[in-house]
């Protein structure tokens, strides 16, 4: 399937965060009605994860495509925002503040979607367990971290999308963790943890599964 595509441009805000002021870019719906919030966590950003990464923006800029305003927070410690990294402890805490700051100014909003990308899914997945099953449409992981940490399971219909050659999360290790859960793993073929060359084909199976939603 073809995605039809326009420019967009991020828009950067500030947000009071539970250590101090988040930066974060907001990109909103690219359709005549907005339907819905998606919140997008970046990767490890020991490694470099900002806000700025390519699949934090592949994933933003595809759910603004189908009618979602896009957060993408930087967390605490990481460009402009304050606090310090805690991996993954406190960071939770600056994702709920977002989405508070985010029905705040869309109160007509009630669907919503957590994504992230690598150390993202663990926040997400984190601020998942706080949250009902009422209050969230659904999750989007990508390259979940489940070796580095100790990641919680996620709800039936998740969405997990990894790389068959990924070199930072092995396979097996996401087939270990899924397992169990029964839930089922989009396994991209010959792809690396960061999609280098095809972040088209991550939007694209992205958009199929979340278009139906």
């Amino acid at each position: 399937m073809t995605i039809p595509r326009k420019a967009v441009t991020f828009e950067l805000i500030e947000i009071a965060g539970p250590a101090g002021k988040l930066e974060c870019l907001r990109l909103d719906a690219q359709t005549e009605t907005a339907i819905g919030i998606v919140l997008v966590a970046h990767p490890n950003p020991t490694e470099g994860g900002t806000f700025n990464n390519k699949i934090v923006h592949t994933l933003a800029k595809t759910l603004s495509r189908l009618g979602y305003i896009a957060y993408c927070p930087n967390l605490r410690g990481v460009g402009l925002s304050e606090g310090e990294h805690s991996r993954g402890e406190f960071e939770p805490d600056d994702m709920a503040a977002v989405l508070a700051f985010a029905r705040a100014h869309h109160p007509q909003l009630t669907r919503l979607t957590l994504a992230g990308f690598s150390f993202g899914t663990l926040i997400q997945s984190r601020l998942r367990e706080r949250l009902t099953d009422s209050e969230v449409e659904g999750m989007i992981l990508i390259g979940p971290a489940v070796s580095r940490y100790a990641f919680p399971n996620v709800p039936k219909g998740t969405l997990v999308i990894h790389g068959e050659e990924d070199e930072v999360i092995s396979l097996s290790a996401v087939l270990n963790w899924a397992r169990p859960q029964q839930l089922p793993i989009i396994v991209a073929p010959g792809v690396g943890h960061f999609f280098h060359g095809r972040l088209t084909q991550l939007a694209e199976l992205v958009h199929e599964a979340w278009r139906k939603r």
